[in-house]
């Protein structure tokens, strides 16, 4: 083999070999740069989902909020209807009690008061009080029950107030506690139809 022949042969041989690892090297790089990439993607999908997942519990948050507004504003505004309303349904039924009070059928009501106060403590000693604006009326009920009757040195809106001392016992049928119980108790409910839209509005 001649000497041109060896050389053509090296220089073969030589590009073969560094062509070998070119290829090599460029596949690894490929390799990487795949990685990289698929990397890429998936933390760019990662971002994108954890940004729509914070988005999302920023618009419910942001909904929740503007619910619970609403819903203390309606509450507030029932609220302060449901006091004008009380207010003016206690005047009114003040109003009717006053035209009842001024009625023989009040006298009447006092009198099976005053009785009933007086079976209910038996042989016990009772005192049975009666409004101050019933004073005119103080005789003809101690008649007609056949027991003293005093006149109570406050008011306290009609009807009769009895003490039982010795056993301790206040029998309260006073009009003024008898209105307030009905009051502190009383609720003005919304009807079905009317709840139901509302709560269909609050959803939507």
């Amino acid at each position: 083999m001649t000497i041109e022949e060896k050389l053509q042969h090296f220089m073969d041989a030589t590009t073969q070999k560094v062509n070998a690892e070119n290829a090599s090297q460029i596949e690894e790089y490929e390799k990487g740069l795949e990685k990289v990439l698929t990397e890429h993607k998936q933390d760019a999908v990662r971002k994108a989902r954890l940004s729509v997942q914070l988005k999302e519990e920023s618009l419910t948050k942001q909904k929740n909020a503007e619910v619970a507004k609403e819903q203390m504003e309606i509450r507030e505004q029932t609220g302060k209807l449901q006091r004008e309303l009380q207010g003016k349904l206690y005047t009114e039924v003040k109003g009717k009690l006053e035209r009842y009070m001024a009625t023989g059928a009040y006298e009447k009501y006092l009198i099976e008061q005053v009785k009933e106060a007086k079976r209910f403590a038996g042989r016990d000693q009772v005192t049975i009080y009666i409004d101050p604006a019933d004073m005119a009326k103080q005789a003809a009920i101690s008649m007609a029950a056949n027991t003293p009757v005093m006149v109570s040195a406050y008011e306290f809106g009609g009807g009769i107030r009895a003490v039982i001392a010795r056993q301790g016992i206040l029998i309260d049928q006073s009009f003024d506690t008898k209105l307030r119980e009905a009051f502190n108790g009383f609720v003005f409910h919304l009807d079905a139809p009317s709840a139901a839209r509302a709560d269909a509005a609050g959803k939507n």
